[in-house]
Parts: C-alpha cells; structure tokens; sequence
C-alpha cells in the first residue's frame, strides 16, 4: 500500500525533441510526489523542517517503458525504513495503472546551518516511523 500518490501531466519542457520524457525529469517528478507527500502531513515547506533538512542521500531509479508529451503520470511511494538520521522509501511512476519507473530514494537529515548529518527532531521521527509501509 502506498503512503502517498501525486498526479503529474508531461509538458513539452520534460520532453527530448522525440516527445519522450527526459531521464533526469523522472527524478523531478518524484521530487515533487515526495514535496507534496510532506505537505500532507503538515510541513509547508518540507525540504526545511524546523530545526532540519531533508536531502537525497542515494537514488537508484529502473526505467521500464518511456512516458511520453502530454501523458498524465501517477508518481506514488511508500516509507520503508526510518532511523535517527535518515528514511528510505521506494517510489513507482505508472501510466494508466502500468508502472513504468521504480525508485529507492533515501533521504538524509541534515543540520540547515552547518550542512552536517543530524538527527530528526523527535515528533518527526515518530511521524515518520508511524508511516512505514513493510
């Protein structure tokens, strides 16, 4: 079961002159799915959380089948690992039901001043513990 989903449509800017889907582009669109995913739960801005920062630590992503100019993707992800210091979570992009890209992303908490590891402040430790998806 996914923890979150977020819609995203193709415009012609994340398209190569072919109409296909630029591979880097993937990764933005899972950037916003996770951006709005945090949003929910109720951080307005969420690559700052209070005393923290969340940022991408390791990415491995699988591309299956090409989207393409105009497809309405469904970006969704599941939490399945959190520690004192960082979260990992897998993120599939489907095209009516198909999934057609699989990420692992771990995200990392760092100090926002110092730039160093830190850990998550406890209550969002907790809210994201609470959220693991096995």
């Amino acid at each position: 079961m996914d923890n979150f989903a977020h819609f995203v449509r193709v415009y012609i800017e994340d398209t190569d002159v072919g109409g296909i889907v630029y591979y880097a582009n993937y990764f933005k669109f899972m950037e916003r799915a996770r951006t709005e995913y945090f949003r929910t739960l109720g951080y307005n801005k969420p690559a700052l959380m209070s005393a923290s920062q969340l940022v991408v630590r390791d990415v491995s992503l699988r591309y299956i089948k090409p989207a393409y100019l105009d497809d309405q993707l469904f970006v969704s992800g599941s939490i399945k690992k959190v520690s004192s210091f960082s979260l990992e979570m897998t993120q599939n992009i489907s095209r009516d039901e198909t999934v057609i890209a699989k990420a692992r992303v771990r995200l990392a908490c760092i100090d926002p001043l110092t730039k160093t590891l830190s850990k998550f402040p406890q209550t969002i430790f907790e809210e994201l513990k609470s959220r693991i998806n096995t």
